[in-house]
């Protein structure tokens, strides 16, 4: 790298992009689009369910392959992003949504829209990974929590404006044409091309093998929720050992041994990976209380998620000024509360009005919301600076994995309970859901007595 590339970057880092405000918001119009892809087809799930005939624990498979896919690709970018410019990955990224949504629209059987969600979560995880590594290295800490709310809040806004959508395409065109929304991302290229930071590549040896490992090891634990095979259970606890042993034998592994033994990193990725479980186990049970319980239609499904997204996306712009003003740590107390909030709402009422439904994910959403921005400025903040890359990935792997953790999880409650009335193993659901925000709570009590101390 010439000295005066060096020089530049320096100079970024030092005081932000050249492009900062047009990167944010269309990185934030990005994530939007890809989060819509999300909460979509957890509308549409209730119509996959009917068209292809299949049981509630085989369609969660079409969320959490989703969300496994996610989670490994989120972390792969990072990794690669240490020594691949962040454009190139971006547009790969993109390039791979573009693809594999033509293949969505053609899918006419599960094994094809499986393969078509899989591959449409490998590229769109460029996206959130790369966003928080660009923050984290060209955006000052003055200003990154702001640029961080920012794209939360589209995503909030994704959530939002997902289930309207997705229920409207899903009833008047068929769960097919949701592929074509997302598809429209590729328009986007050029404008990234032309606006992000020019970075050099470096000559870097890629650990495939750790990688390969660690999708091995996280696809094989949601596979042993749905199969109870304590064979499969005992492989992936070998192929777990196998990637530890790896990951200390490399010069630059996939996962960095050091983040895993960075107890106050670990704590805060244990909070994620709680609120993801939460959140997406309810947006996956939403719509199937409401087709059960309730008969709504796909469009009336997603005009009673619509408002409390909608309050997360404009929350989420205080959030951000909140974060930069008191720090991190009082929006993740508010977060657990809103959590909690919404759990108790959801255990005692779901079973009896859709408007319960409706205010619980108001509270649901902006708590997540709000957690999900200062856990991720908060873990930049702790992080050497040169493991903000692997440490982001990292973050978003564990989240999205909770992710897929909490649907497979929640569809195979489900079928435990069959025979119980289902007002009755809803309820249970979420009284385990409410469980799990207090023990996330506990955890980041103890991360935050220990901040204090640091402090004094």
């Amino acid at each position: 790298m010439s000295a005066i590339t060096t020089e530049i970057l320096i100079e970024k880092k030092e005081h932000g992009l050249a492009h900062e405000t047009k990167i944010v918001l269309l990185w934030s119009l990005t994530v939007w689009l890809v989060v819509m892809n999300t909460t979509m087809f957890n509308v549409a799930l209730p119509s996959v369910l009917n068209d292809l005939s299949l049981s509630s624990g085989t369609a969660s498979w079409i969320v959490s392959g989703y969300s496994i896919a996610f989670a490994i690709s989120t972390l792969t970018y990072s990794r690669l992003s240490d020594f691949i410019p962040i454009s190139k990955l971006l547009s790969i990224g993109l390039i791979l949504l573009g693809i594999s949504s033509i293949i969505g629209f053609f899918s006419n059987n599960f094994y094809m829209l499986l393969t078509a969600r899989v591959l449409q979560a490998a590229g769109a995880g460029a996206v959130p990974g790369l966003a928080m590594v660009l923050a984290g290295k060209y955006i000052p800490i003055s200003r990154r929590g702001k640029a961080m709310s920012l794209i939360s809040s589209a995503a909030s806004l994704g959530f939002g404006l997902g289930p309207v959508i997705g229920g409207a395409i899903t009833q008047y065109l068929g769960w097919h044409y949701l592929f074509l929304i997302t598809g429209f991302v590729i328009l986007l290229l050029p404008l990234f091309q032309k606006l992000l930071p020019k970075e050099d590549a470096k000559q870097v040896h890629f650990d495939s093998f750790g990688g390969l490992l660690t999708g091995l090891g996280v696809t094989g634990l949601l596979l042993f929720l749905s199969t109870i095979s304590i064979p499969l259970l005992a492989g992936t606890i070998i192929l777990l050992f196998i990637l530890w042993r790896h990951v200390h034998k490399v010069d630059i592994p996939f996962v960095q041994p050091s983040l895993l033994r960075n107890r106050p990193y670990l704590k805060l990725a244990g909070v994620g990976f709680s609120a993801f479980i939460v959140h997406f186990s309810t947006l996956f049970l939403m719509p199937i209380i409401l087709t059960v319980i309730f008969e709504k239609d796909p469009a009336a499904i997603g005009m009673i998620i619509f408002p409390g997204a909608i309050l997360s996306a404009v929350a989420a712009q205080f959030i951000g000024r909140l974060i930069d003003k008191f720090g991190n740590l009082p929006l993740i107390f508010f977060g657990h509360a809103a959590l909690l909030i919404s759990t108790v709402i959801l255990i005692f009422f779901s079973g009896f009005s859709p408007y319960a439904i409706l205010i619980a994910y108001m509270f649901m959403s902006t708590g997540f919301s709000s957690l999900t921005s200062s856990i991720a400025n908060e873990a930049t903040r702790i992080l050497p600076k040169k493991e903000i890359g692997a440490g982001m990935g990292m973050t978003q792997l564990v989240q999205f994995f909770g992710g897929a953790f909490g649907v497979a999880l929640s569809g195979l409650f489900i079928e435990w309970q069959h025979g119980l009335a289902p007002k009755l193993i809803y309820t249970n659901i979420f009284a385990g859901l409410a469980g799990l925000i207090i023990c996330s709570l506990t955890v980041f009590l103890m991360y935050y007595k220990n901040s204090k101390k640091d402090f004094n």
